[in-house]
């Protein structure tokens, strides 16, 4: 991952640390790569949510060529993706999606294409044999890699290419910067980016099923009481955690405490309803025969209280 840039376009401010949705753009792309068995990052050390290794160019701010080489020196894979570390909107997926392809391919490399269909070659899975081949004979060829851009090795190289207007979205600018911030708090992204970023401050790697989270919060609310929901998914976490803290241990103790909603709000519902008669009496009819004396009649009407001032027997 190459982090070192200037970000003149940005008035020199540190760009890997600039959060959108509460990340650091650095951050936010480590967690598209969390399944990398090594991850390089070619700046100056900084904290980071995951543990990776440091590298630095030689000389510093010598350009990407320069940094992707520092960078390979610290692994032995066989494929490497090269990312820039300003990309809000890289996923998973879509980092699986590269390495898939170049996998089952005899290709040097895939990369995304943005919206107008340029190359982004900094979002990309190559062979590393391809690209070390590339690079020594750059440096063959003008004495350092220091100063050449990224072409001059990406030109030479069997591409395909793969469009990702949005994975490869870069935050070169600020009005970059608020589109990113702006886009995430959409209603139709809002609720995955906070889910996302709750899980990376939490060091959680559990794909969670919001729906099911989201259907339990609803019951428990409706049919118990409002702040019954988030308390309930709170436990619902635990349960899970101690269960082993899967994905599964999440699902079955989710399906235990909707159950539990569903009881308590139908005790609600059958309680309010009297039961009635099997011969289809009306409860009317009911409360009639019930007050009739053992032998079938009815019991007689209670005598009238004596008005004030008069004995029982006067007429």
């Amino acid at each position: 991952m190459l982090a070192g840039g200037g970000a003149r376009r940005l008035g020199g401010a540190d760009k890997p640390g600039v959060r959108v949705g509460g990340r650091s753009l650095l951050d936010r792309v480590l967690a598209a790569c969390s399944g990398a068995r090594t991850t390089v990052v070619v700046a100056d050390p900084r904290p980071t949510s995951r543990p990776v290794s440091w590298a630095r160019e030689e000389p510093p701010g010598g350009g990407p060529l320069a940094a992707l080489d520092a960078g390979l020196r610290l692994s032995t894979a066989e494929y490497a993706v090269l990312l820039s570390a300003d990309l809000p909107f890289l996923d998973g997926p879509t980092v699986d999606e590269l390495l898939t392809t170049l996998r089952t391919s005899t290709v040097d490399g895939v990369l995304l294409t943005d919206a107008d269909g340029r190359d982004q070659p900094l979002v990309a899975a190559y062979r590393t044999a391809a690209l070390r081949r590339g690079l020594a004979m750059l440096a063959e060829r003008h004495g350092a890699l220091a100063g050449l851009p990224l072409r001059r090795l990406t030109g030479a190289l069997d591409l395909t290419r793969i469009l990702g207007p949005v994975a490869s979205f870069d935050c070169d600018t600020w009005d970059d910067i608020a589109a990113a911030r702006a886009r995430i708090r959409e209603h139709g992204h809002v609720l995955d980016e906070w889910i996302s970023a709750v899980k990376d401050e939490l060091g959680i790697e559990l794909d969670v099923d919001t729906g099911v989270l989201l259907d339990l919060a609803r019951d428990a609310a409706h049919g118990v009481a409002r702040p019954a929901a988030p308390l309930t998914t709170f436990l619902v976490g635990y349960a899970a955690a101690r269960a082993g803290g899967d994905q599964e241990a999440v699902a079955e103790a989710a399906r235990k405490a909707a159950a539990l909603a569903t009881r308590w709000a139908d005790e609600d519902t059958t309680d309010a309803t009297p039961a009635q008669p099997a011969d289809g009496q009306s409860a009317d009819k009911q409360s009639d025969a019930a007050d009739t004396t053992p032998g079938g009649a009815p019991d007689p009407a209670p005598a009238s209280d004596p008005a004030p001032g008069t004995r029982p027997d006067a007429e």
